[in-house]
C-alpha cells in the first residue's frame, strides 16, 4: 500500500485526526512558543475530520478524499 492510498482510506484519515489532535494538546499544554504547535496541529485535524489530502496535489492526485479514493480504484 503507498502512501497516498493509506492517508485515503478511513485509516488514515484516523490517524491525521489523532496526530492533530496530539498536537493541540501538546502545544496547549506546554504553553509558551508551543502555541504554533497547536496552530499547526490544526491542519491534520482538518484534513482528517473534512477527508482531504494534502500530499495528493503533490503525487498529481486529488485534494479531495473521495475523488482520491477513485482515482485510486482505477488503477
Amino acid at each position: 500500500m503507498n502512501v497516498a492510498a493509506f492517508l485515503a482510506s478511513t485509516t488514515g484519515r484516523a490517524v491525521r485526526a489523532a496526530a492533530g489532535i496530539a498536537m493541540i494538546a501538546i502545544g496547549a499544554t506546554a504553553g509558551g512558543a508551543w502555541w504554533i504547535l497547536a496552530a499547526a496541529g490544526l491542519l491534520p485535524l482538518a484534513a482528517g475530520v473534512f477527508d482531504f489530502c494534502l500530499i495528493g496535489p503533490l503525487m498529481k492526485l486529488p485534494l479531495n478524499g473521495t475523488a482520491l479514493r477513485r482515482r485510486l480504484a482505477q488503477r
